[in-house]
């Protein structure tokens, strides 16, 4: 069993661990030839099924496993991953390898750091904080350098390589625990539409949940209820409401992605009959009428933490189940362009009783 890899987007790859983090303490990470999937199912509050695949972060990936498919699944302690990736940013070089250290199987990061100093002739040896551990069957053998010195061009400066090992424990998961892990169902959606900014919308989500706080006499560890509201008309709505307080937010002038019917079972007759169109329909010629407009009450707190994924990606959708809950597809581009979007992160939010 063996995972190697040179992690070529550290930025985005601790970005993505940070927004999971922020939803559970752990992870199950499933490596594959084909993709990289992550999922957080918490005992309460959304869950997140993500599919990256390998070349979103990895410049290389060596992967070697007995299982079928050539699968490794592994439980990660998503936040330790997420702080070890940290001090990775502005690194030279960063790999990640699963190997194991007194028989305990570990994410091990071996991050180069390259800083310039002044100085004289004299050479100061730099410090490292890599761990001795004995090589097994899940290490690859080679010798890696603790740490160079060399000397810049010009002048008394000198160029000081670091390297910094941060290993995460994690546990080796079976065939037969892994089965157990099931991505929700949900109903065809009845509203599709792509979100405006998350941070414009994490920033009156936040204020609108204080104000809800501030007017509630509720404990103060009871998170409010927000609603969220959508049509087939390119219009989104947050609202708050309190004995106090009924406040609103609208955006207009959104995108709804259009269904191929290429990919519904029935084809043409598929669309035609789908709840996107019917909820269009009810909507009228301007979108106003009550009934095309479908609604969620969400916890407030929950999804503050679900918009930390903005950080990652700013093309979002979101599928409306009325009163049932919440589906966010984020996509993640895979081209350095962003010409190609394959990665693609699922939220599941369940929505509370009116």
């Amino acid at each position: 069993m063996r995972f190697k890899s040179q992690i070529k987007n550290v930025n985005l790859f601790a970005k993505f661990c940070a927004s999971l983090a922020s939803l559970g303490q752990i992870a199950w990470c499933r490596l594959n030839d084909d993709d990289v999937q992550f999922t957080i199912v918490p005992d309460k509050g959304s869950q997140v099924w993500s599919v990256l695949k390998p070349e979103t972060v990895f410049e290389t990936y060596i992967l070697q496993s007995a299982s079928p498919k050539n699968t490794i699944n592994l439980e990660v302690p998503i936040q330790a991953l997420s702080r070890a990736l940290r001090s990775a940013y502005n690194a030279t070089s960063t790999q990640i390898r699963l190997t194991k250290k007194d028989n305990v199987p570990m994410l091990s990061l071996t991050i180069v750091t390259t800083t310039f100093s002044g100085g004289s002739n004299v050479v100061a040896v730099p410090t490292t904080t890599r761990r001795n551990g004995e090589d097994d069957q899940f290490d690859f053998p080679e010798d890696l350098a603790e740490a160079s010195l060399s000397q810049a061009n010009g002048g008394g400066s000198r160029e000081r390589e670091t390297i910094i090992t941060q290993d995460i424990p994690v546990k080796v998961l079976t065939m037969e625990v892994v089965e157990r892990i099931h991505q929700p169902r949900t109903p065809e959606p009845d509203v599709n539409i792509f979100l405006p900014s998350l941070a414009q919308v994490k920033t009156i989500s936040d204020r609108f949940t204080r104000l809800a706080v501030a007017t509630t006499k509720s404990s103060a560890s009871t998170s409010p209820r927000l609603e969220l509201s959508a049509n087939m008309h390119g219009s989104l709505k947050i609202s708050v409401r309190t004995d106090a307080l009924n406040i609103t937010s609208r955006w207009t002038g959104l995108v709804n992605p259009e269904l191929d019917p290429h990919q519904l079972p029935d084809g043409s007759q598929g669309l035609r009959d789908h709840p996107t169109t019917k909820m269009k329909e009810l909507g009228g010629p301007n979108g106003e009428n009550e009934a095309g407009w479908s609604k969620v009450r969400i916890d407030a707190k929950d999804w503050s933490r679900v918009l930390s994924v903005g950080r990652v990606s700013a093309r979002v959708i979101a599928c409306f189940i009325n009163e049932g809950g919440l589906v966010l597809y984020v996509y993640l581009s895979n081209d350095e362009n962003g010409s190609e979007d394959e990665s693609c992160l699922t939220y599941y939010i369940s929505s509370f009783a009116a």
